[in-house]
C-alpha cells in the first residue's frame, strides 16, 4: 500500500508538514549558516530565527511575552517544570489528571511534592478540587492545565484555574500543543505564567518547539552552555527547523467543526460507540470514541488494514497500545482499554470523515456479530 492511497487521521500525533515550512526550512538550509556566527550568512540566519520567533508569539497573542525556543513540546514543559526545581518558593506540583506524560510523569522527578488534580467524570479539571488543593499547601504551587487535551480533545478551563492560581499566589503553567492551529489562543487571557507549543502539531516540523513565558518572569535555565536564546537555551540553533515553525504558524487558519464530524458521531452513537467528551466544548478535527469490549488494538489493526492511519490517544507512548489513563481519571475504566482517536487537520477533506466511519462500522458490525456467533456457541454446549 503506497503513501498516496493511505488516508490521514491522526493529525492530533502529527499533522503533516505544510507547503509553507516546507519552502521556508529548504531556503533556510541553502543559508547553511550558524545564527551565532557574526558575518553576513550569521546575521541573516539570526534574522531567520527571530523572524519565527515573532512569527509563533503572534500565534498565542501576549504582547508582554517572552519566547525561548525548545527542541519540543516535552522539553518545552520539562523546561517549565525546572523552574519548579530550583525555585526555592515553589513547594509543591498540583499536576492534573489529563495531563500529557511529559508534564505527568516528569513532575515525579522534579523532587518536590506532587499533587494529583482530579478530572470531573465529564473530563474537566475540578475547579473546586483546585481550590482545596491549593488550600492545603503552604508556599507557592506549581500548576499544571493543559488547554486542549491529547486525547478526547476537551478543552479545559484554564482562564477559570488561572485566577483561582493567581489569588493563591501560585505559577500556572499550560500545555497548549494540542490547542495550537485548533482554536484561538491569547496568552494575556489565560492567564497563564507559561505555555508549551511545538511545531509539528501545526503543520511544522518535529524538533521545535517553545515555552512561551511572563515577561515578568525570570527564567532559570535547564540547559546551559552557550549564550543561545538569550542565555536560557544553550545549544546551536535549528534555523531550517525554526523558519518552518514560524511559517507553519503563520498560515495556520483555524476551522469550524464540519458538518461530516458531527454526522459521524451521530452515527457512531447510535452504534453504541461512546463519544469521550461529548457533552463539553472540544476542539474541531478530534473525534475520541470508546467502545467495551473491541480493543484498541484489534480496532487499530483493522483501520490500518482498510489504509486509515488513527490512534488509541497519545503518540508519546513508544508505540504501545494500552489503556488509556485520562479516560480511568474520569471513571471511564471500563471502556479505557476500547478507545479510538480520529483527528483531522489542513490537508483533511471533509470525506475523510465518511470513509473512516464506513470501514470502521463495518468492522465493528463484524465483531459484534463473530461475538454473537461465540456467545451462541458457549450456550448451546
Amino acid at each position: 500500500m503506497s503513501a498516496s492511497t493511505v488516508l490521514y487521521m491522526d493529525h492530533a500525533a502529527t499533522s503533516p508538514l505544510r507547503p509553507q515550512a516546507r519552502e521556508a526550512m529548504l531556503t533556510a538550509l541553502e543559508l547553511g549558516a550558524n545564527a551565532s556566527s557574526v558575518h553576513s550568512l550569521g546575521r541573516r540566519a539570526k534574522m531567520i530565527v527571530e523572524e519565527a520567533r515573532a512569527q509563533v508569539l503572534d500565534l498565542v497573542g501576549g504582547y508582554g511575552a517572552k519566547l525561548i525556543f525548545t527542541s519540543g513540546g516535552t522539553e518545552a514543559n520539562n523546561m517549565a517544570l525546572h523552574q519548579a526545581r530550583v525555585r526555592e518558593d515553589i513547594t509543591h506540583l498540583i499536576i492534573s489528571d489529563g495531563e500529557h506524560d511529559s508534564i505527568y510523569t516528569a513532575a515525579n522527578y522534579v523532587g518536590k511534592p506532587v499533587l494529583k488534580w482530579p478530572l470531573l467524570p465529564s473530563g474537566l479539571a475540578d475547579l473546586e478540587a483546585l481550590r482545596t488543593l491549593l488550600a492545603q499547601v503552604e508556599g507557592r504551587a506549581f500548576v499544571a492545565l493543559m488547554l486542549v487535551n491529547n486525547e478526547t480533545g476537551i478543552i479545559q478551563p484554564v482562564a477559570d484555574a488561572a485566577e483561582i492560581v493567581r489569588a493563591a499566589g501560585g505559577w500556572l503553567h499550560v500545555d497548549a500543543v494540542q490547542a495550537a492551529g485548533k482554536i484561538n489562543i491569547d496568552f494575556d487571557v489565560l492567564g497563564a505564567d507559561s505555555l508549551t507549543l511545538t511545531g509539528h502539531k501545526i503543520g511544522g516540523p518535529v524538533g521545535v518547539g517553545a515555552l512561551v513565558y511572563n515577561g515578568d518572569h525570570t527564567i532559570i535555565p535547564m540547559i546551559t552552555g552557550g549564550g543561545q536564546e538569550q542565555g536560557l537555551r544553550a545549544g546551536t540553533e535549528n534555523v531550517a527547523g525554526l523558519a518552518a515553525f514560524g511559517a507553519a504558524a503563520l498560515a495556520v487558519q483555524l476551522c469550524e467543526r464540519l458538518p461530516q464530524q458531527t454526522a459521524v458521531e451521530a452515527a457512531l452513537k447510535e452504534l453504541d460507540a461512546r463519544i469521550i467528551g461529548g457533552d463539553v466544548a472540544r476542539v474541531p478535527g478530534i473525534t475520541c470514541l470508546a467502545v467495551p469490549d473491541w480493543s484498541s488494538q484489534l480496532q487499530l489493526i483493522h483501520m490500518d488494514m482498510a489504509g486509515i492511519c488513527v490512534s488509541s490517544g497519545s503518540a508519546c507512548s513508544s508505540g504501545k497500545v494500552k489503556h488509556s489513563r485520562v479516560l480511568n481519571a474520569m471513571g471511564l475504566e471500563n471502556l479505557s482499554g476500547g478507545v479510538l482517536r480520529i483527528s483531522t487537520g489542513w490537508s483533511s477533506q471533509p470525506a475523510d470523515w465518511d470513509r473512516f466511519f464506513e470501514v470502521w462500522s463495518g468492522g465493528y458490525k463484524a465483531f459484534r456479530a463473530r461475538q454473537s456467533t461465540k456467545l451462541n456457541i458457549k450456550e448451546q454446549a
